[in-house]
């Protein structure tokens, strides 16, 4: 479970996608200016800093002609209530490393609850396909769909952990059904994990990109490009108060999206490690400090699964133990710790830096496949468990 933060109570869409608003640096372009034609202007003279402006646009025109034929146009039926519900969205096709075939990935909310025949698949050439396979993972809002391989070109991974604030990026997608259509902003942020994007809080793999998108229904599930042309992400969610654009999206990192995709082609689920605790999801600062911390930070255990083998108790955690790293990277909160857990290989040791007693200590754990404890404990609320 989430911890709750204000910009949680605006979530207000999730069948929406990132589209990006622009902003460039302003230039001031003054009559001293060296002046120089402009490569198709027909001869117009501009001004030499202009020209920064006129190769910004057509390295951008072409980042947007090279990812186009992999982007998808997605409309799905679902049966509720006995009615007809109809979504649609965006996708982006791409192969995999270990596996052979032609895989769209989306967006989960995009298809969920939709029957293989009831999905249309739109490809860039104008050629509807279906389905020969779905996989869904609830855990991350992610959806892989394997379609029929004609050959279609595919996009490239990039590596999000390389995207930083204030970075440009493109998205592409379906605002409105408006297929083939692309948008441009910047980061404004990285790690947004506290949302609260469904009713039972199944999206639990948070650890978002924020952009200043222009963002409108139709474009969830459709990639988040940076100025190489690859795909650092996954568009989904937007904060809004009137469902339309308001300048806050989210999109689902790439190296995230990556290792989902490739542990659902490959074993038709995701394999996500476990650590066998319970974490407080409202640690706040007067309980940090009946701890002795002088704030709340890290990941407080209320809970160790009383499994003998499981890593929590191999490793000697308690609840009260708060921990503040893992693998050398500092843990912000409980939302953070879930999601560095279950990207980790199973089988895998991990050093934790652990605050207990007013000291620290170090221990390490090896994390086992959180689906040989699934039947082992009540799991009515294992989303703020690992």
């Amino acid at each position: 479970m989430a911890r709750r933060s204000s910009i949680a109570a605006y979530v207000a869409m999730l069948s929406i996608g990132l589209a990006i608003g622009g902003h460039l640096d302003s230039m001031r372009l003054t009559a001293s200016a060296n002046a120089v034609p402009a490569e198709g202007t027909g001869g117009t003279v501009l001004p030499a800093r202009a020209m920064a402006l006129v190769d910004s646009g057509n390295h951008i025109s072409q980042i947007a002609a090279d990812i186009m034929p992999s982007a998808v146009h997605i409309q799905a039926i679902r049966v509720e209530n006995e009615r007809k519900v109809e979504e649609t969205g965006s996708g982006v096709i791409m192969r995999s490393e270990a596996v052979k075939g032609l895989f769209v990935i989306t967006n989960n909310h995009v298809v969920r609850g939709a029957e293989m025949p009831a999905i249309d698949v739109v490809l860039s050439d104008g050629a509807t396909v279906h389905p020969l396979r779905v996989y869904r993972d609830t855990e991350s809002d992610i959806a892989i769909m394997q379609i029929p391989d004609g050959g279609q070109p595919t996009a490239r991974w990039g590596d999000s952990s390389t995207v930083e604030m204030g970075h440009f990026v493109l998205a592409v997608g379906s605002p409105f059904g408006l297929s083939k259509s692309v948008t441009m902003g910047i980061v404004s942020a990285k790690g947004r994990r506290d949302l609260s994007l469904t009713a039972d809080q199944s999206v639990t793999n948070q650890d978002f990109i924020q952009t200043d998108a222009a963002i409108n229904p139709g474009n969830s599930g459709g990639p988040l490009i940076d100025v190489n042309g690859n795909v650092v992400g996954i568009n989904t969610a937007i904060a809004s108060n009137s469902g339309g654009n308001e300048g806050i999206g989210f999109s689902i990192p790439s190296n995230l999206v990556r290792r989902v995709f490739e542990q659902m082609v490959a074993y038709g689920k995701v394999r996500r490690a476990y650590l066998g605790v319970e974490l407080d999801n409202s640690f706040s600062d007067e309980a940090a400090q009946r701890l002795g911390m002088s704030r709340a930070r890290g990941a407080r255990i209320t809970r160790v699964y009383s499994h003998r083998s499981s890593p929590a108790v191999l490793a000697g955690l308690k609840p009260d133990d708060v921990i503040l790293s893992y693998n050398g990277v500092e843990v912000v909160d409980e939302n953070h710790l879930i999601n560095l857990v279950s990207l980790s290989d199973i089988g895998s040791s991990v050093t934790m830096e652990v605050y207990r007693a007013r000291l620290k200590t170090e221990k390490i754990v090896q994390l086992t496949d959180r689906e040989d404890f699934r039947t082992a404990e009540d799991a009515r609320n294992t989303f703020n468990t690992r």
